[in-house]
């Protein structure tokens, strides 16, 4: 039997109520659907840059679909914590997303966020403390961003929910100042030379990606040009002149680099490194402690709040110096350095051998002798440290966004430490992972909610588990 033919309809104009917002900040609305050539039926429609309770018309592009998105075209009843964003790219870039709610607002979400997340796997939500935002104004707390390069050279973000288009940057105000004014000098030369950009569709173009990364402590700035091809005899007028704009004009600058990258990932990696002026790191300082960042080093893209994140850790873990440490995803030791001074001795693993062997080398720069680092997955990690450690007394976990898992979470459950201080970056796959743990005697005692991404959904977490029969 032939399918039936989908009925199309025209993209219609309906008033809507916002009810939620999705995990992406964007509001949700669900709305009753009439019409003679469908079945009567709800939709779901998204309208981004749009806050719950609020009143608006919105043209929706697919009424006969279950979900749809929409277009904004009217407030008709505005939240009362709605402001006008400052950002002249806000309406089109991706790099924010509440820029039009007031901070506090934005705060109270993340907030509710997280109670939401632990909620949904049956833990109390009043555990969950208010998020502590930044105590200053919510700008230019990153010192790490990453431009794109659009096929005709401009440079800039990508459109929010359109990666392939770039939207040209005339500023961006959640970069440092000194990043920003750097980045604006290199897109200016590439406008003057007429550089191409990637066209991804096509492959073809000379520049890719710029990245700029800043210590808010040292004030060294590191530039990366990433390039399908090196800086050969063509270009070489071109980069001696560009060289010379950023030794005038930005004495910071103390790293700038040229990568070639020819992979059809559009991501910042690197094949080949061509130093154009100075050295291939920068020194950065956190929580007392001098770290070298290389262009691929990760490192806390908010030195303000990260901060927080450490004084909360050490608060929650209370170390008294008599202590067998354990960290998992332990990167290059932002975590491990504050925490080696204060406990007996602490081993560090993490599956990035670059960062291990970064974590050594900061720990020796900054007279750290008591740690042992190791390169190895979480998973299988955890055993080989066990072996020589024996059973931690403490034990913290900084996981990506995916989280740790069920079979890191029922190991860290089995090796039986005292206490598991957890540093989230995704409070959905954080309550997950903590349930696991509930099995093996532990209690959740305090999840404290901490804002690095100002205007954006992001929100990270320090909690502290203990086991209940412990003493």
């Amino acid at each position: 039997m032939p399918k039936a033919k989908r009925i199309e309809l025209d993209p219609e104009l309906m008033e809507l109520e916002i009810n939620q917002l999705d995990h992406k900040g964007a509001g949700q609305a669900v709305v009753r659907y009439e019409h003679e050539l469908v079945k009567t039926h709800n939709i779901k429609v998204t309208i981004p840059k749009t806050l719950p309770g609020e009143k608006v018309r919105a043209t929706v592009a697919w009424p006969h679909a279950k979900r749809s998105k929409a277009d904004l075209e009217e407030i008709v009843e505005a939240h009362p914590e709605r402001v006008t964003a400052p950002c002249p790219h806000f309406d089109l870039c991706g790099g924010c997303v509440w820029q039009h709610w007031q901070y506090e607002g934005q705060l109270k979400q993340k907030t509710d966020f997280v109670k939401n997340s632990l909620i949904s796997q049956g833990f109390d939500p009043e555990l969950v403390k208010d998020t502590i935002g930044m105590e200053e104004d919510p700008w230019h707390y990153r010192n790490k961003m990453e431009f794109t390069f659009a096929a005709d050279g401009s440079m800039g973000l990508h459109e929010q929910g359109n990666f392939r288009n770039i939207i040209p940057l005339e500023t961006c105000l959640i970069a440092g100042e000194d990043m920003k004014n750097a980045a604006m000098e290199i897109s200016a030369w590439v406008k003057e030379y007429q550089l191409s950009g990637y066209n991804k569709d096509t492959h073809e173009g000379l520049l890719r990606h710029l990245m700029v990364r800043q210590s808010f402590v040292t004030d060294e700035i590191m530039l990366g040009l990433f390039a399908t091809k090196a800086p050969d005899a063509e270009l070489a007028e071109a980069v001696e002149q560009l060289k010379e704009r950023i030794e005038q004009n930005y004495p910071k600058v103390k790293s700038f680099m040229w990568f070639v990258n020819t992979d059809l990932a559009d991501r910042t990696q690197a094949e080949d490194m061509h130093l154009l002026s100075g050295r291939d790191f920068i020194y950065d300082e956190i929580s007392g402690y001098r770290y070298r960042l290389w262009f691929d080093t990760f490192f806390q893209t908010n030195p303000v709040q990260a901060q927080k994140l450490i004084d909360l850790a050490l608060e929650m873990a209370n170390p008294q110096g008599t202590e067998n440490m354990l960290e998992l995803f332990c990167g290059v030791g932002t975590f491990s350095l504050p925490f080696a001074s204060r406990v007996k001795k602490l081993a560090g693993i993490e599956i990035v051998e670059s960062s291990i062997e970064s974590a050594k080398r900061n720990a020796s720069d900054n007279g750290i002798s008591n740690t042992y680092f190791l390169a190895e997955n979480a998973r299988h990690g955890i055993d080989q440290v066990l072996e020589h450690f024996g059973t931690p007394d403490l034990l913290l976990l900084d996981p990506p966004r995916a989280g740790a898992g069920g079979k890191v979470m029922r190991k860290i459950g089995r090796s039986e430490p005292k206490k598991v201080i957890y540093v989230s970056c995704n409070p959905e796959t954080f309550a997950e992972d903590i349930k696991e743990l509930e099995q093996f005697g532990y209690r959740l005692d305090q999840v404290q909610p901490v804002d690095l991404f100002p205007h954006t959904v992001h929100v990270e977490c320090v909690a502290m588990l203990e086991k209940i029969d412990s003493n």
